[in-house]
């Protein structure tokens, strides 16, 4: 373990044990003596390390909320997925290739989050009376089931609330429908007419596609001529996030942008109608899946310039403003200028 100085905060590389290896992660300590609050935060889907960056996408949103929390009083311990990162080192001293991350399933990065949570429980700089669960996109699904069975479980501390950015209230099939409609307008005409042309349906080209990766038997397929993460896929699609939802009767945040075209903003209904507990709800207006702001009509093919800017302050405000409220913790936290560290 190394200890290195962030700012006012205190960085603290380690490892954590999963279930079939050991995670590296980052916890962010704020200064003081502590104990803090805290929080677990999930990135989204595919390889993305402890900071939501993918080998051809930097999204950087969960090192910069790290930064925000820990400007409000609050530590977080953010971790590289298993297959990423320092998590493709294995206990017996070997490192996963490149690609490895294909073989993890829906439910072991489910798992893994649970570790993580169960990793931090166990600092000596955290307040067990105030832990949190933070997730984005897939890792927002990741949260909203790790909280659903910690709170059925009765073990070990409970969660003091749940952040759900981008979640989808359906099953997987369903969301990946979604995005396809709600992306076939935003492609270019000549696209568009082509497809018309040619009377292709996409979305039922989709379900097609759907029919074919529950038809596979391994954890990694090839679905038209590419590699694919096959397992993973078929629980995703198939897994109800609503079963997961009712059973959280912890206080929950849920925020969603505007612009979303990977998450309809209209299941922000659906969680405040399906969570028992307090539950607050947000449509960040023109905000993007990436947690930043889009200008002129919500499009995919914005993300390479929009990750060049930091994420949305109105958004890392609502987070750690609704946290610091839930622990109790000084002022709510306030944006400060220029890019985040």
């Amino acid at each position: 373990m190394s200890v290195r100085a962030g700012g006012a905060a205190r960085s603290v590389e380690l490892r954590f044990p999963g279930p079939d290896r050991d995670l590296a992660a980052t916890l962010l300590v704020p200064p003081g003596p502590g104990p803090f609050p805290a929080a677990v935060l999930v990135s989204g889907s595919g390889p993305v390390d402890r900071d939501s960056n993918a080998p051809k996408l930097a999204i950087d949103s969960t090192r910069q909320l790290a930064h925000a929390l820990a400007e409000a009083g609050i530590a977080s311990l953010r971790y590289d997925k298993r297959g990423v990162g320092g998590s493709r080192l294995l206990r017996d001293g070997t490192t996963e290739g490149k690609d490895a991350w294909k073989r993890v399933g829906l439910f072991d990065n489910a798992d893994d989050a649970s570790a993580a949570y169960a990793a931090l429980a166990a600092r000596p700089e955290v307040d067990l009376s105030h832990l949190f669960l933070v997730g984005h996109s897939e890792g927002a699904t990741l949260v909203a089931h790790v909280g659903a069975r910690l709170v059925a479980e009765g073990a070990g501390p409970r969660p003091a609330g749940v952040v759900l950015l981008a979640m989808a209230a359906v099953p997987g099939d369903a969301v990946l429908r979604w995005q396809t409609s709600a992306v076939l307008p935003t492609l270019p005409a000549p696209v568009r007419a082509l497809l018309k042309l040619l009377r292709v349906d996409v979305v039922a080209k989709v379900s097609r596609n759907h029919d074919r990766l529950r038809s596979t038997t391994t954890d990694v397929a090839r679905i038209g001529g590419a590699a694919i993460n096959a397992r993973w896929f078929r629980e995703f699609l198939d897994h109800d996030p609503r079963h997961d939802l009712r059973a959280l009767t912890v206080p929950v945040l849920a925020v969603t942008g505007s612009k979303d075209l990977q998450v309809d903003p209209a299941d922000l209904d659906a969680i405040a109608a399906l969570v028992p507990g307090p539950v607050e709800t947000w449509c960040a207006p023109d905000v993007s899946h990436l947690l930043r702001t889009q200008s002129g009509p919500a499009s995919l093919r914005a993300y390479k310039t929009e990750v060049r800017r930091p994420v949305e302050p109105a958004v890392l405000e609502r987070v750690t403003s609704w946290l610091a409220g839930q622990a109790a913790v000084g002022s709510p936290w306030t944006a400060p200028t220029g890019r985040p560290r």
